[in-house]
């Protein structure tokens, strides 16, 4: 079977949901092999997860080199693989870091890249939303080495255990892709709700909520349901909610199981951030909204009569 890359999503060497969804994603296309790039001796917080998702091989890069610097020694490694590999594909997630690798590896390796896609084919088609996620198309990478960055919560990951074959890779970076360093992290502060990209649920308020301080009635909905805090631009804007919480084109791309949107309007700039989202519930006042054009479920009502209703119910009916 053909070789699929896949560049392993961690923190500090713990994989991240979105590794499983295009490890299970690669497997469906060809023997799925893990790039896992990190500080020395964090690869073995990964190796376990990885070899339950169906990491036939593993190619192992610990190295300060690839960690104090911007993406592009990502991109070295990455490029260095597909020249010497010769897989059917590589796969990143569409997320910030990895989409610039991505586009790096693809520009290195002279091949074509696919952002957000949301679906593969065996014969490696992408289906992915256009214009501000207006339409739906099937794109194919015509020249080279396919290279897709995959949207989050697109694939349900499915457990594949195997035992991975380990390949330390020595690669040496160029002083060119060390021309951006690292000077500092900052560890962003928990709130104890999940990763908004990798969320199972998420609540996600708008500007019909009235003011920052409205945003309780969110929270309290969305820690009721073990979701996630999402908003659209026009709150995040207004500054009513931090921006790292915006879903939408300019924004974060979410596809949990259960999208809940209180007081949003469902212009296309927030569609295009949770249209894939698999059951879509929407609270808004005005029954015209363009979010109920695509809703699964809509209650037109005050939400501030609704969402209080909405979350009494949900914890009575877990107590």
């Amino acid at each position: 079977m053909a070789e699929v890359l896949v560049l392993v999503e961690h923190a500090d060497g713990e994989p991240k949901k979105i590794t499983a969804e295009l490890l299970t994603l690669a497997r469906s296309l060809g023997e799925a092999s893990a790039v896992f790039l990190g500080a020395p001796g964090t690869y073995a917080k990964a190796k376990d997860y990885l070899a339950q998702y169906g990491a036939s091989t593993v190619y192992i890069v610990e190295s300060e080199e690839v960690t104090d610097y911007v993406v592009a020694p990502v991109a070295e490694v990455l490029a260095t693989l597909v020249t010497g590999k010769s897989p059917a594909a590589v796969l990143t997630a569409a997320t910030p870091d990895a989409r610039e690798a991505a586009a790096r590896t693809a520009a290195k390796t002279g091949s074509g890249l696919i952002w957000d896609a949301v679906g593969l084919t065996p014969d490696l088609a992408a289906t992915q939303g256009i214009f501000g996620g207006s339409t739906v198309v099937t794109s194919t990478v015509t020249k080279g080495t396919p290279v897709f960055a995959v949207r989050p919560n697109s694939t349900a990951p499915q457990a594949a255990p195997t035992t991975p074959t380990e390949e330390k890779v020595d690669i040496a970076i160029s002083d060119s892709a060390k021309s951006a360093k690292v000077l500092d992290r900052v560890v962003e502060a928990k709130s104890g709700r999940p990763d908004l990209t990798e969320a199972q649920i998420v609540v996600s308020g708008g500007r019909g909520l009235g003011g920052a301080e409205h945003f309780a009635l969110v929270e309290k909905l969305a820690d009721t349901l073990g979701a996630a805090v999402g908003a659209s631009r026009a709150a995040t804007d207004a500054g009513w909610y931090p921006h790292q919480n915006q879903v939408g084109q300019t924004g974060k791309t979410v596809s949990p199981q259960l999208y809940i949107a209180v007081g949003i309007s469902g212009a296309i700039q927030h569609r295009a951030g949770m249209q894939t989202s698999k059951t879509i519930v929407a609270v808004n006042k005005d029954p015209e909204a363009p979010i109920f054009e695509f809703a699964d479920y809509g209650m037109v009502g005050d939400l501030f009569n609704v969402v209080p209703q909405l979350t009494d119910a949900i914890e009575k009916r877990k107590a």
